[in-house]
């Protein structure tokens, strides 16, 4: 599922605790928070074209209707490698989260655009028409300037709420994060028989946004 493993690509030693504290925030966010898909493996084992670490994930039912805190809880499950990068190496980010950036701005945009659910843009789609013979959107946002402009703050406003509640996650954590950072350097997998910290929690802490 997350490709096959790079054995050529090795890692110096800082890139890889940057790597295991990136996807430690990732799955203590995922943890922490109802919605979202549970954790079932960590890894920084480099895999696939471009990653060199990877949470997976595995959902336990179908669901076919999401609400707007659901959505922002992914988006904050994405922005746990940043946060938890920021946390540890006093704010020095790094090129890691490209991907995770991409998929929370998706998603935030969506919620925007296609969902209504930002309450400054308004209940309506900005969304461009779906393809006629492929049934999917065909991208780009259809709206004044003045509406792309609220849009733009929207997406903004979304995924920064997402960082500030990973970091917050990741602070109250602090202990697990530092403790399967250093197992994931020794062990370069873990699952979560091995690191019981990233089962999913009994109780929940509110959402943000």
């Amino acid at each position: 599922m997350a490709g096959l493993e790079k054995k050529s690509r090795v890692l110096g030693q800082e890139e890889r605790r940057r790597v295991a504290y990136h996807e430690m925030g990732h799955a203590l966010v995922a943890a922490s928070l109802p919605g979202v898909d549970p954790v079932h493996k960590v890894s920084i084992i480099p895999r696939g074209v471009g990653a060199l670490g990877y949470t997976m994930q595995r959902p336990t039912e179908d669901r076919f209707v999401l609400a707007r805190h659901d959505l922002a809880n992914r988006i904050a499950v994405l922005m746990g490698g940043r946060a938890s990068e920021a946390l540890i190496f006093d704010g020095e980010v790094s090129t890691g989260a490209a991907d995770d950036l991409q998929r929370a701005t998706e998603i935030a945009l969506q919620m925007v655009t296609r969902f209504g659910m930002d309450e400054t843009v308004g209940q309506r789609t900005y969304s461009a028409a779906p393809h006629p013979f492929l049934g999917t959107p065909a991208g780009g946002v259809e709206a004044s300037d003045t509406t792309e402009r609220e849009i733009d703050v929207a997406v903004r406003d979304i995924i920064t709420k997402a960082f500030e509640q990973a970091t917050a996650i990741l602070r109250t954590r602090r202990t697990d994060l530092d403790e399967g950072g250093r197992l994931l350097l020794a062990q370069e997998t873990l699952t979560v028989d091995q690191f019981p910290a990233i089962r999913p929690v009994t109780k929940q802490p509110e959402t943000v946004g």
